[in-house]
């Protein structure tokens, strides 16, 4: 069958781009959205859309029903879902295939195997790819964790199995500390996923966060799009992210390799991201994220694919570029522009009186803003993305710092000082820099 029509299950930037993509290959598009987004962007872009629910995400663009509702009386032959709210979730991915439906991402199956840290790190290390050391299996009280303690060395790090974006995490530097620290984790950890299960592992100091995009016909061939590399972060929470990642080319081939043999044993089908914490020449593998991922563009630039449309290709049931057909090319940066104070980090929604977008060549802006659109409190903080692609990473920071001077936000306080701030560090120019730079930088700016 070939996809004629798609709801997009999102909101914002995401689904404006995945509009665009659509509207290139001739697909009608029905956006939804809740009672708050009733003005927003997408809504407009869109060939049709239907209201899902009120402001809260819970009743509206978590609301299963209502969404595959929205799809069958619009009669779309497939639903996307971004990224966030249901993208991850085993149980809409099978829901919507019970529909007869197309989604256009992962199997139920997969996104339950892979979507859990602990069984995802048991898939990649029994296919000889290095994991961080620590607990085998998940557990759920810290007695348990305190008998692994004993033959680890501090820092450790409590994590929640199924918890991502930096949640349902706490450092423990010492054993004085790590009651403390693994009873806060898991009680966040619950209260997010409602899954108290808990896994310890090394803490590694100051790490390269390694990103490796993938992606699959669900046939048992899978491919990677190259690397990125995430390590800007404040909070676990990525800041700026770029590409190609500065990697030892034979250590990257082999992971590469191997990643794509593991994947495609598992019939891996549609986009993901596998994610890995880089020491001392090292890979660690952390875990797979089986969605589209937020700086998804920064891949797009430097391989010239567009991967909402392989996934919508795939769909179709047309076949999956060969693996020497991707070429890396260049380098890209992306900056996420948040409706936050740009160093105290404090929300802000609210109305925006003025947006000026940056061009030029080697430009790209990802974003749902527009003078007028007043931002709610309801969702996440992200207003747009700005991407700068060039021959080199030295000219790619130049192009990227004339992209964010060139933009002009006015109503709300947004990042886009402290992205600036950070294009001019001496150490994000050299490529000097871990996951606890930004947070250690801000202390001393």
């Amino acid at each position: 069958m070939t996809i004629k029509k798609v709801l997009i299950a999102n909101r914002g930037e995401i689904a404006v781009r995945i509009i665009r993509t659509l509207r290139k290959m001739d697909i009608k598009s029905v956006a939804i959205h809740s009672e708050a987004d009733s003005r927003a962007m997408h809504v407009m872009f869109a060939d049709e859309s239907v209201c899902v629910g009120p402001a809260n995400a819970a009743e509206s663009y978590n609301n299963i029903k209502n969404v595959i509702a929205a799809a069958e009386v619009t009669g779309a032959d497939a639903i996307h879902p971004g990224y966030g709210f249901l993208s991850e979730s085993p149980k809409f991915s099978e829901m919507v295939e019970q529909h007869r439906l197309t989604f256009l991402g992962p199997t139920g199956e997969q996104i339950e195997q892979f979507g859990s840290k602990m069984t995802a790190k048991n898939i990649m290390e029994s296919a000889g790819i290095p994991v961080v050391p620590g607990s085998k299996e998940a557990i759920e009280s810290f007695e348990e964790a305190a008998k692994m303690l004993k033959t680890m060395d501090f820092p450790v790090l409590f994590k929640g199995t199924e918890c991502g974006g930096g949640r349902g995490q706490r450092i423990a530097f010492s054993a004085e500390q790590a009651e403390q620290m693994f009873t806060e984790a898991q009680a966040e950890a619950e209260a997010m996923t409602k899954d108290k299960r808990m896994y310890v592992e090394t803490y590694l100091p100051n790490p390269r966060h390694i990103e490796f995009q993938v992606i699959g016909d669900g046939k048992g061939n899978v491919i990677s799009l190259g690397t990125r590399d995430c390590s800007v972060q404040r909070r676990h929470q990525k800041v700026v992210e770029e590409g190609p990642a500065n990697l030892d080319p034979d250590l990257c081939k082999e992971i590469e390799q191997k990643l794509c043999a593991v994947l495609g044993k598992y019939h891996y089908r549609s986009a993901g991201t596998v994610e890995f914490l880089e020491s001392n020449g090292k890979l660690y593998f952390i875990e797979v994220n089986t969605r589209v991922q937020v700086e998804h563009p920064v891949t797009e630039a430097i391989t010239g694919r567009d991967i909402i449309e392989m996934q919508i290709r795939l769909a179709n049931g047309e076949p999956l570029p060969k693996q020497s057909e991707i070429v890396i090319k260049g380098h890209a940066i992306e900056s996420r522009i948040t409706a936050e104070s740009p160093f105290e980090f404090i929300p802000c929604p609210g109305r925006i009186d003025q947006f000026l977008a940056p061009g030029g060549p080697g430009v790209r802006v990802d974003g749902a803003l527009y003078p007028g659109w007043i931002i709610p409190p309801w969702y996440d903080s992200l207003a747009t993305k700005i991407i700068s692609w060039a021959p080199s990473r030295e000219e790619c920071i130049r192009v990227h710092k004339l992209a964010l001077m060139e933009t002009t936000i006015s109503g709300i306080e947004t990042s886009l000082p402290l992205q600036l701030w950070i294009l001019d560090q001496p150490d994000f120019v050299s490529g000097n820099f871990g996951t606890q730079w930004l947070e250690k930088a801000l202390k001393t700016r």
